[in-house]
């Protein structure tokens, strides 16, 4: 089993690293593997609502700021943890922008796997920017792994996140139920579990 966990902050090792990092260590606990992706300072652009990806089966730009080369990471991943800090109560553009074109062109990757998102900020906006990306999960029928707390972590710097207690404590948690999750869903497809049936969205005009 493998989880991805996505550092959305433009600082490698900042305060969003240093949380995901607390999910990171109780995962490898939990002999599950994890690999960690740097979004780093490279713009990431929008989507542009094209539609190619429909056909591609990748998005039509991806190859201009690494999207498809995150794409093609979702098929091996079991389990996702998404880490943005909080931009003016809201998640970063970055992430932002990526989870946008991401969703739309790999949801099928995505979908029906463990999902979870931690935010980190210096003082406030942090349950917007997380009401925010958890609707990612919700919209592509993804189990959202919770905590004992809502997922963040506040601190303006490393060393302050090291010093939230409880938002660290909320992180561990949440990982301790992503590992359960992950064996959950094992333990049914052994025994003959199957996901699901979907159906076909359904989608409602309000002005026609």
């Amino acid at each position: 089993m493998k989880v991805l966990l996505i550092n959305g902050s433009p600082h490698k090792n900042g305060c969003t690293y240093t949380a995901l990092c607390e999910a990171e260590k109780v995962l490898r606990e939990a002999n599950i593997t994890t690999e960690v992706c740097q979004l780093g300072t490279a713009p990431i652009r929008g989507c542009t609502a094209c539609g190619a990806c429909v056909k591609l089966g990748r998005c039509a730009f991806g190859e201009e700021d690494g999207v498809n080369e995150l794409l093609q990471k979702l098929p091996g991943a079991d389990g996702f943890i998404f880490g943005s800090p909080v931009h003016y109560a809201a998640a970063g553009g970055s992430i932002t922008s990526l989870l946008d074109r991401l969703f739309y062109a790999g949801g099928k990757y995505l979908s029906q796997k463990p999902g979870a998102a931690v935010v980190s900020c210096r003082r406030g906006g942090a349950s917007a920017a997380l009401d925010q990306l958890n609707k990612y999960f919700m919209f592509n029928q993804m189990p959202v792994a919770s905590g004992n707390y809502w997922n963040m972590v506040h601190g303006n710097t490393p060393a302050e996140v090291l010093q939230d207690e409880e938002g660290l404590q909320t992180v561990r948690v949440m990982a301790k139920n992503m590992a359960w999750l992950l064996r959950c869903i094992e333990a049914g497809k052994n025994a003959g579990v199957t996901p699901p049936v979907g159906e076909a969205k359904i989608k409602t005009n309000f002005i026609r």
